[in-house]
């Protein structure tokens, strides 16, 4: 018998050709490429519109900044204000983060400690840093303790309630599980509850550092010498809006900085538990 020419037998290739691959392309292999003709264009268009286009005394071209934060590195103030700014906030970060990650984990994990302190957590956490100022100068002074006591507040309830909502968010078969095998009750909030939440606390902790940055600005108004939102605030007084700039420039660097740090190390550890 004659075969069919048009049937195709068992073991044959498929004539039909297969799809290309997709074409990759340097842009979008290469992110960190995008990101930086865009902040490179950003600060061209910056520099073209406020030195040639629209010359404004309010805001100054971006080479005017980069002047003046020369001339407060070349000082040492630029330092100082960096250095106490970075102080505060890693010292009010810590606090708010010690404090509101344990009481995150009991809300979750305790429906007693739920209805004690679920209340004030949601009542408060409304309440912006700047409100307490001056209740921050009255209880404590002037001084240090009021600075830091407002960015633990910043940050204390953000940590908090994303812990507890990593609590909740555990599969009750975990749980079971741990139970099933005999585990205490301490044994599977050490060894089930805490490793399961840690992620939702390491976020609510990232969220957190950027609420310190914002509330350091609020904390160095309380007749500060030295910081960055001390020379935000000062800079005003005398509409050096070259300066603003730079205190402006500076906080969002140091922000974004320990943001990429803190994502590193959060997840090498991470990866390594």
């Amino acid at each position: 018998m004659i075969p069919n020419p048009t049937s195709v037998s068992i073991g044959t290739a498929d004539p039909r050709p297969s799809p290309s691959p997709r074409r990759s392309t340097i842009l979008s292999d290469h992110p960190r490429i995008i990101s930086s003709i865009s902040v490179i264009a950003f600060l061209l268009l910056w520099e073209v519109l406020l030195r040639w286009v629209h010359p404004s005394a309010l805001i100054p071209p971006f080479s005017a900044v980069v002047l003046k934060g020369w001339e407060l590195c070349e000082s040492g103030e630029l330092f100082v204000h960096t250095g106490a700014s970075l102080a505060r906030i890693a010292t009010g970060f810590c606090i708010g983060s010690l404090i509101g990650a344990p009481l995150g984990l009991l809300i979750g994990a305790s429906k007693v400690v739920r209805a004690v302190f679920d209340p004030f957590v949601q009542f408060f956490r409304f309440i912006p840093a700047i409100a307490w100022l001056t209740p921050a100068v009255i209880w404590f002074g002037i001084g240090e303790q009021p600075r830091i006591m407002i960015i633990v507040y910043a940050t204390l309830f953000i940590v908090a309630i994303n812990s507890a909502v990593g609590v909740s968010s555990i599969a009750e078969n975990k749980i079971w599980a741990g139970r099933t095998l005999g585990a205490t009750p301490s044994q599977v909030f050490l060894h089930i509850v805490i490793p399961a939440t840690l992620p939702y606390v390491l976020t609510g902790m990232r969220l957190a550092m950027g609420f310190a940055f914002t509330g350091v600005v609020s904390a160095e108004m309380i007749a500060s010498e030295r910081g960055l939102g001390y020379l935000i605030f000062n800079s005003r007084l005398w509409m050096a809006t070259d300066s603003i700039f730079v205190g402006i420039f500076v906080l969002g660097m140091l922000g974004w900085t320990c943001d990429t740090l803190f994502r590193q190390v959060t997840r090498r550890f991470t990866h390594q538990r």
